[in-house]
């Protein structure tokens, strides 16, 4: 096996939500939804970079309470923008490990966390 990229589906319960913490403040790009029909649920992608992450309320598609890991550079700047919004639901800190990274968590309204770090080695 050659594998090439890991694309995590993260389950959500409410678009409105999703696009405020997804697009708005972590600042990714919606790329396209996809439903079935009308009034059945969502299924998007938001991108940002080389990063991508599809979104889903279909109910068998993952549980919510997922985490995931992601590899930025300057995590010092995205954790100022993050700071300058004006988002009541989160206000994330910088950690230096033990391990020589330096995070910063988030909790989607999911319940799903995610981790941006950057390798100080």
């Amino acid at each position: 096996m050659n594998g090439k990229r890991v694309t995590p589906i993260l389950r959500i319960f409410d678009v409105k939500k999703a696009k405020e913490f997804y697009v708005d403040y972590l600042g990714f790009k919606l790329d396209w939804e996809h439903r079935f029909e009308d009034n059945l649920p969502l299924y998007m992608q938001v991108s940002n970079g080389n990063c991508i992450i599809h979104l889903s309320e279909h109910h068998g598609d993952c549980s919510p309470g997922a985490a995931i890991r992601i590899e930025i550079e300057d995590i010092e700047s995205f954790h100022a923008v993050l700071h300058s919004k004006e988002y009541n639901f989160a206000r994330p800190g910088l950690e230096t490990t033990p391990w020589q990274t330096k995070e910063l968590t988030v909790i989607d309204p999911f319940s799903n966390r995610i981790v941006f770090f950057e390798d100080r080695e």
